[in-house]
């Protein structure tokens, strides 16, 4: 018996429904299954898989530690030194023993208008009397009391007047070269125990000092100040060139970058926890500039960083290149 045509598309269908109802389960078990995988897994996960690490290791860094105790000094003696910068006047009283362990006292930053060419002789006068009596309040004898002139504030029109006025008042004046300063700021900033394998940054206004001990020798660089945009330099030129300087640091000696200087002062204060002598920084990126000079101390900052891929910097809250100064003095 032949099967027509109609017949045979009745059959199909027919054996097609029985298909579906018997595998109906499977289909519906897979789709189960794959919807279980997925869930654990939602869109776009991949790309904040890819972040986590980041994340994670930022987070680490920016709650990182520098716990390390200087030794206190036996029977000290009280110590002021006045630095003339290139923004003002910063005094600094430390009781320092024989053995040259010393602690901070007191410090004081202040701002002259000497710098804006609208402070007098008498005015440049009073405030450093202010200066000094406050430091005379302290124990510190006229004896020892030291004024430095940083290497940046040399470059200041101003500097030659103040130092005049200095010298009127009795006092001996020190210019210090930019090596020089980044020398005592070493010795001022980076704790014995860490002098074989750390270096030290000052981001100052007017220059920055990046300098390190090795084999019992001080090495020292100068580089361009935070300041660097009041002579027309470009942000790229000045990371190169920081970048290029920074990469002649031993590997040896990347272990821990102290940093100290304006700008990382303000990057500190931050996430400054209590009144610990020292805070670790963040990393660069994770800053925002408030200004100009903020902004050009970061591209210091960061190209530094970048070269030594150094993860550590810790901000030291008393130390200051003038108080090395104070160490370096035989008396």
């Amino acid at each position: 018996m032949r099967i027509k045509p109609a017949g045979i598309i009745v059959v199909v269908l027919i054996i097609a429904a029985l298909a579906y109802f018997a595998l109906k389960p499977k289909f519906s078990q897979l789709r189960e299954e794959n919807a279980t995988e997925l869930s654990t897994t939602p869109p776009g996960n991949d790309k904040e898989a890819a972040s986590t690490p980041t994340a994670t290791s930022e987070a680490k860094t920016e709650s990182r530690e520098f716990n390390y105790t200087p030794q206190k000094p036996e029977n000290g003696t009280m110590r002021g030194v006045v630095e003339v910068g290139a923004t003002g006047f910063n005094s600094f009283v430390i009781n320092m023993d024989n053995q040259k362990r010393w602690e901070i006292v007191s410090k004081d930053f202040g701002e002259s208008l000497a710098y804006e060419g609208l402070a007098t002789t008498e005015d440049i006068r009073a405030g450093l009397k202010k200066y000094l009596s406050s430091m005379f309040d302290k124990g510190v004898s006229k004896n020892n009391m030291h004024f430095v002139i940083s290497s940046g504030a040399q470059k200041e029109p101003k500097t030659t007047t103040i130092s005049n006025e200095l010298k009127k008042m009795g006092f001996v004046v020190n210019n210090v070269t930019a090596e020089q300063e980044a020398k005592l700021a070493l010795k001022a900033t980076v704790p014995p125990s860490f002098a074989d394998n750390s270096f030290m940054v000052d981001i100052g206004s007017g220059n920055t000092k990046v300098s390190w001990d090795e084999n019992g020798t001080l090495k020292s660089q100068e580089l361009p100040g935070a300041k660097y945009y009041d002579k027309g330099t470009s942000d790229e030129d000045v990371y190169s060139q920081v970048k290029s300087q920074a990469s002649k640091i031993p590997e040896g000696k990347r272990n821990v970058g102290f940093i100290i200087g304006g700008v990382p002062f303000t990057l500190a204060k931050q996430h400054r926890k209590g009144e610990e002598r020292y805070t670790v920084l963040h990393a660069p990126a994770s800053y925002k500039a408030a200004d100009k000079k903020m902004a050009s101390g970061l591209n210091i900052y960061k190209a530094i960083s970048d070269a030594t891929k150094t993860d550590t910097f810790v901000f030291d809250w008393d130390a200051n290149f003038t108080i090395g100064f104070l160490l370096s003095l035989n008396k």
